[in-house]
């Protein structure tokens, strides 16, 4: 994110000498992006940020990806993955994949237990937070979110989801084999979020104190590029001090915070397509935000969408609140995914366009991955997919049944 922060007493200038009270000299760390190319930021550290006493392998999640096949519409119950009373869950080991492919991954989980540390040594993960509130500590800096955040976090980044007393929250996590930002036609050259964009600078809320922490033998769990069927692989690796040992830091680089009841809807007088609600953006998929908010104003307008078929893209919608005036019919509630794959024409329910011609106001909230290569389907999605959905534009009607 092209937005300068700084947290700490800096040095005047990058790259020279910043001691502590005690006379020693701090180590400065530049985290940054496509190799010295693109956004950074410098971070002071009390140690050496690569020392490492120990590392063992992390066996990760179940990674597998089933086919589509034969392709259909899905409907997933993601609540329906919910772990038994009592369990603990917690954010970086507990995650259930639901879809993915090689730009993106979609997981789920409700947590109730703070995670391990943890780093995403893949690509950025922005992890929407549909439900309940959690302290996000990062070695930026901590971060409270809670229902409608978007917890937008950097690759590498170390961090941890913790959860106090009485705690628990949904969260839905995208995983991007890339990095994860605001639309470029959102940008002016320079990296200012410009007029016609939904959301402006003053939307996102960073890391605004230092988080210090000091401990020996630390385990951080990193995701990272593997030889495994995923192209997955995961390490712990065991830090002779804490990472939260940052003193200062400055850049465009950083964790940062975004509430989806910030964001400014486009609306027009007849419907507006999918890329109007766009809020991010990876490589090969993007991120959309469907809000409360008026509809079409034209005289003749059908404000549910139109039956569409992208030829191009794979087209997830989750459901989070409200609702969803051209799903009613279809078993889609609160807790749901859409999966409707490309090349497939899909639209409103039965009767729902009839039922919305005179309406003004859509009081949903729902958060939309567009893919350029198709999904597959995760051991979770698998676990929680409702069979009847692809015959709920027929009444029901499935050739073979009998």
């Amino acid at each position: 994110m092209a937005y300068y922060r700084s947290l700490g007493t800096l040095p005047r200038q990058r790259h020279t000498v910043l001691r502590g009270e005690d006379g020693r000299l701090r180590f400065e760390e530049l985290m940054g992006e496509e190799g010295f190319s693109s956004d950074s930021s410098l971070l002071y550290h009390k140690e050496i940020p690569s020392a490492l006493v120990d590392a063992r392998p992390w066996v990760l999640p179940d990674q597998t990806l089933t086919p589509n096949d034969p392709l259909i519409p899905l409907h997933l119950k993601l609540h329906e993955l919910d772990a038994p009373a009592g369990q603990k869950v917690n954010a970086v080991t507990d995650r259930r994949l639901v879809l993915g492919n090689s730009d993106v991954r979609i997981s789920y989980a409700k947590v109730n237990e703070t995670s391990p540390l943890y780093k995403n040594g893949v690509g950025d993960e922005c992890v929407y937070v549909e439900r309940g509130s959690a302290l996000l500590e990062t070695q930026f800096g901590a971060l409270e979110v809670s229902q409608g955040d978007y917890a937008m976090i950097p690759r590498a980044a170390i961090h941890r989801w913790v959860l106090r007393d009485g705690e628990e929250a949904r969260l839905y996590f995208i995983e991007a084999n890339s990095h994860i930002a605001p639309p470029k036609r959102f940008l002016s050259k320079y990296g200012q979020l410009l007029e016609h964009a939904p959301y402006c600078e003053r939307d996102f809320r960073g890391p605004t104190e230092i988080l210090l922490r000091e401990e020996e033998d630390v385990e951080v769990y990193i995701k990272h590029r593997g030889a495994g069927p995923s192209g997955l692989s995961g390490s712990i690796h065991v830090l002779p001090t804490h990472p939260f040992d940052v003193v200062a830091w400055d850049g465009c680089l950083y964790p940062y915070v975004f509430n989806i009841k910030d964001y400014m809807p486009l609306t027009g007088k007849v419907h507006q397509p999918p890329p109007s609600h766009q809020v991010w953006e990876g490589w090969n998929f993007v991120i959309c935000n469907f809000v409360p908010r008026k509809v079409d104003y034209h005289e003749g307008a059908i404000p549910v969408p139109y039956y569409h078929s992208n030829v191009d893209s794979d087209e997830v919608m989750f459901y989070v609140e409200g609702n969803y005036e051209a799903r009613k019919g279809s078993g889609i509630k609160e807790g749901s995914i859409s999966l409707h794959p490309g090349g497939h024409p899909h639209g409103p329910q039965p009767g729902a366009m009839e039922a919305s011609l005179g309406v003004e106001y859509f009081d949903e909230t729902a958060v939309m991955v567009d893919t350029f290569k198709p999904l597959l389907l995760g051991e979770a999605g698998i676990a929680c997919n409702d069979p009847k959905y692809a015959s709920s534009w027929t009444g029901g009607r499935w050739i073979g049944e009998s």
